[in-house]
């Protein structure tokens, strides 16, 4: 009876391709086999060659809790995640996959983790689309399996004409590039991916949404282990009782919404014509610190737009934006010199990195950097202050976006060591530079030197910069 099961799976989801008997199940081999997709919203290789994305940290977290290892089988095609479920060769799918109610008569689904939105997304150069009518004799296109074709089909019951293209080869990132180089007329995406590839490529724009909000969970086959899916359901409760499902929702997306259309134009204008200037100059910067090349440029950026006779009223001056007494601890001799600028910054910032407690882990630690690069490190301890006695995590970015405009609030300042600082400014600040580096990542090539010199001559002016330093 099972073989006829998985058999009927085979031929109503295309998995016969799959073939090969159903994995022994994730007690008996002690690791979970999870399929997911390559992507920006599941699971990828960051600048750091470190797979992450917020499905492979959920599913990293879950074999965590249950004591088991992870074999992540990472397709490119959507096509290809749910058979390879349903006939059992993967113990579940984290892939980003919405859940519909044909979905649910074939397998069985998680708990709900996202919120999403369908939208039929153009190209600004081309009119509006308000409706499916518009959409009559385009060139839409739309990822082959996806929940996307659903609804086509049913619009198509109110628009016979409509048409469209199911591509088996492509991702849905890949046809928004294509829109947005004019190859295509329309595409079908969910508003996450819309978001953060409009970041890339601003030239899009949602022209309508379709259906109501839908939501994202992990698969699983009707026939598979009970006991793995009843753990799965239990996991998800624990993380959004503690606050952990918002914190990685925080990491991956908290930052996408901060920048306006015309802020990512004018940064991938001056990312062409004005960074080539400067970029051996932030080669050179991380050779000396071991920062990656493009976090410095887009800090670079987000304090005087790279330009090095940048000058605040409060005398803050050059590239990096330096203030007389920074200048002074890393030995610059002259603040408009772009290339003392950007040295000096750049460790600046691995000092600031280096201040914070060992058990503080990244990303959170570069962006608490960041953050205290703005507003200084007294104060961001004085914030993680706050975050302790507000029964929040003082070692993670999500938590001390919270507490660091607090800091402007007299009932708050008055009682930290440090007193008032315009809090909102390093959120801003940090959140800006995270969208920013995420472009450099996408249009910049990493920096892989032979050889990488820490810099060693940064000590003294850590030693200075401790002395002010609390610990939590």
């Amino acid at each position: 009876m099972r073989v006829l099961v998985v058999l009927f799976f085979c031929t109503l989801l295309s998995a016969c391709e799959w073939g090969g008997k159903p994995i022994p199940s994730a007690r008996e081999s002690g690791e979970l086999t999870v399929v997911t997709r390559n992507g920006p919203t599941t699971y990828f290789e960051n600048a750091q060659g470190q797979y992450v994305g917020i499905e492979h940290d959920l599913v990293m977290l879950f074999a965590k809790d249950l004591g088991f290892k992870v074999n992540f089988v990472v397709t490119n095609q959507f096509h290809d995640v749910l058979p390879k479920v349903a006939s059992r060769q993967a113990h579940f799918a984290a892939a980003g996959i919405t859940i519909t109610d044909d979905r649910k008569m074939r397998l069985l689904f998680s708990t709900a983790y996202q919120s999403v939105q369908q939208q039929v997304v153009y190209n600004i150069k081309q009119d509006k689309p308000n409706s499916f009518q518009d959409l009559l004799g385009k060139k839409l296109v739309v990822v082959a399996g996806t929940s996307y074709v659903n609804h086509l089909n049913q619009a198509k019951r109110k628009f016979p004409a409509l048409t469209w293209i199911e591509s088996k080869d492509q991702v849905t990132e890949d046809l928004l590039a294509q829109l947005a180089a004019g190859e295509i007329d329309y595409v079908v995406a969910d508003s996450h991916i819309v978001k953060l590839s409009q970041n890339f490529h601003p030239e899009l724009a949602v022209g309508f949404d379709i259906g109501r909000p839908e939501y994202l969970g992990w698969a699983f086959p009707k026939d598979g282990d009970a006991w793995l899916y009843k753990k799965s359901i239990q996991f998800f409760a624990k993380i959004q009782r503690d606050g952990t499902l918002k914190r990685l929702q925080d990491r991956y997306y908290g930052h996408i919404e901060r920048l306006e259309q015309a802020d990512v134009i004018q940064f991938l204008i001056k990312m062409n014509t004005v960074l080539p200037k400067y970029r051996d100059m932030y080669y050179e910067a991380q050779d000396i610190t071991g920062i990656d090349w493009r976090l410095l440029a887009a800090l670079g950026y987000q304090e005087s737009k790279w330009d090095p006779l940048a000058t605040s009223p409060t005398n803050v001056r050059g590239i990096m934006m330096l203030t007389e007494q920074t200048a002074d601890e890393m030995g610059v001799t002259d603040r408009l010199d772009p290339r003392q600028s950007i040295i000096a910054g750049s460790k600046y910032l691995l000092n600031m990195n280096e201040l914070m407690p060992a058990r503080i882990t990244e990303p959170d630690r570069t962006w608490l950097g960041l953050a205290s690069y703005n507003v200084g490190y007294g104060h961001l301890e004085d914030a993680r202050v706050l975050a302790q006695r507000k029964g929040l995590n003082p070692d993670v970015w999500p938590d001390l976006k919270k507490t660091l405009p607090l800091l402007a609030n007299a009932a708050y300042h008055s009682t930290v060591k440090h007193g008032f600082a315009r809090g909102g400014e390093p959120v801003i600040f940090t959140e800006n530079i995270r969208t920013y580096y995420d472009i450099l990542v996408k249009f910049e090539k990493p920096y892989r030197p032979l050889f990488s010199t820490l810099a060693k001559n940064n000590k003294p002016a850590k030693k200075k910069l401790k002395k002010t330093a609390a610990s939590l």
